[in-house]
């Protein structure tokens, strides 16, 4: 049974699961979690030209921002259809908070 998107996602349903699964396979370094997790991913758009990703990085001063970057532009190639932009925008408004973390990864880390 598919997971319903733990943040906005806008685009074809075959491509749903498929990107959750991507985005879920991307690490945040600095806490060993799922970016989806820490609730970095603010929203997924697909087109039939371009799989856009509205992220953020727990601060300004996230010295592994490229990284993640990397990581998240590697993994959607490998399931976006041929010729499909990937685009990773990285934005501050609003600013990550904890309270974004999710309830599972909240259990693991013993808050």
């Amino acid at each position: 049974m598919p997971l319903d998107a733990p943040f906005p996602y806008t685009g074809p349903e075959a491509l749903r699961q498929p990107v959750i699964d991507a985005l879920m396979r991307v690490v945040d370094p600095e806490v060993a979690l799922s970016i989806v997790d820490v609730g970095l991913v603010y929203g997924v758009t697909v087109t039939a030209e371009r799989l856009h990703v509205l992220l953020t990085m727990t601060s300004a001063a996230c010295p592994v921002a490229d990284v993640v970057i990397g990581d998240i532009e590697a993994e959607l190639d490998a399931i976006a259809p041929p010729g499909q932009q990937i685009d990773v925008e990285l934005t501050w408004t609003p600013a990550w908070s904890p309270e974004r973390i999710s309830e599972r990864s909240r259990r693991f880390m013993g808050w």
